[in-house]
């Protein structure tokens, strides 16, 4: 029971992380209908922005909110230069031009930069400190991890439910046609959108620079993956499924790599692939089920 409950919590930490993942793919997904393979490259370029501050003597208190202003930048950028292009077009043509960007943004780290892993210090906190709760010893950083994705998730919900802005992102996304005729500005909503994802991403690029310490031009494919997976497994178009999902993906890692024998513990990954898809043959809408697919 007690390796239970210490595996639970782990779990809750990592899912926490793909949680905020997940909730910036279901907010640009809700308006624009895109799901965002670019994601996880505002984690790319923000790791880079992290490297060059580190190396440069910065302590992780500046280097924080840098992370978290470079995302919401470059998803704002992306925003401007590739999907307002597109805007209109087929949903095959957003999903191609998402592809597009994440290979472009990699590309040039890959050719500019330097295609080698760049390792930066990490907090000593983040790998050492614990405390206990009766005979569990919890890691600080599964708590920080936790208590911040609680105070985002409360603050978005906020924003959505109490702002105008808010209420135009919801509008938008249940009937966009409808709500430019009721008099949204559609620029301002979708950049708005994109602004909103990347303070997500940049929240959870925190969390996940943290626990690399590394960076490399494709360090974005694994929180894009985690993001997206996160997102169809709650059920897209939902922001409740998100979170949902990002949690349970996250209790799902931590708790096969936890059962699985020693010689197979490797395929964990191959393991909770094989669970996504035996879900989605089941309940293809994932968990939180939506009436019309652009709701968030």
């Amino acid at each position: 029971m007690v390796e239970l409950a210490q595996n639970l919590i782990d779990g809750l930490g990592r899912g926490s992380i793909y949680a905020l993942l997940a909730l910036g793919v279901a907010v640009v997904f809700g308006v624009m209908h895109l799901l965002n393979f670019a994601h996880g490259e505002l984690i790319t370029v923000s790791g880079y922005a992290a490297f060059w501050a580190l190396t440069n003597g910065w302590s992780w208190w500046i280097v924080v909110p840098l992370i978290v202003v470079v995302a919401v930048l470059t998803s704002l950028v992306i925003e401007r230069v590739a999907f307002s292009r597109v805007r209109g077009a087929s949903d095959f043509t957003l999903l191609l031009t998402s592809f597009g960007v994440h290979f472009v943004v990699s590309a040039i780290f890959l050719l500019y930069v330097s295609a080698s892993v760049k390792n930066f210090p990490r907090p000593a906190w983040t790998t050492s400190s614990t405390w206990s709760l009766g005979p569990l010893q919890i890691e600080t950083f599964d708590t920080v991890v936790i208590v911040v994705t609680m105070l985002t998730l409360l603050a978005t919900n906020l924003l959505l439910q109490r702002t105008m802005f808010g209420l135009a992102l919801r509008a938008a996304a249940a009937d966009f046609d409808t709500a430019r005729l009721m008099g949204v500005r559609s620029d301002t909503v979708i950049r708005g959108a994109f602004a909103l994802s990347g303070l997500l991403a940049g929240i959870a690029g925190v969390f996940w620079l943290m626990r690399a310490g590394s960076t490399t031009p494709s360090a974005g494919i694994d929180p894009m993956l985690k993001g997206v997976l996160a997102a169809l497994i709650g059920g897209l178009g939902s922001l409740r499924g998100a979170v949902l999902g990002g949690f349970a993906l996250g209790l799902a890692e931590v708790l096969l790599r936890s059962w699985l024998p020693g010689s197979i513990a490797g395929l964990t990954e191959g393991f909770v692939f094989a669970l996504i898809a035996l879900l989605f043959i089941f309940r293809p809408q994932g968990f939180v089920a939506v009436a019309h697919a652009e709701r968030v």
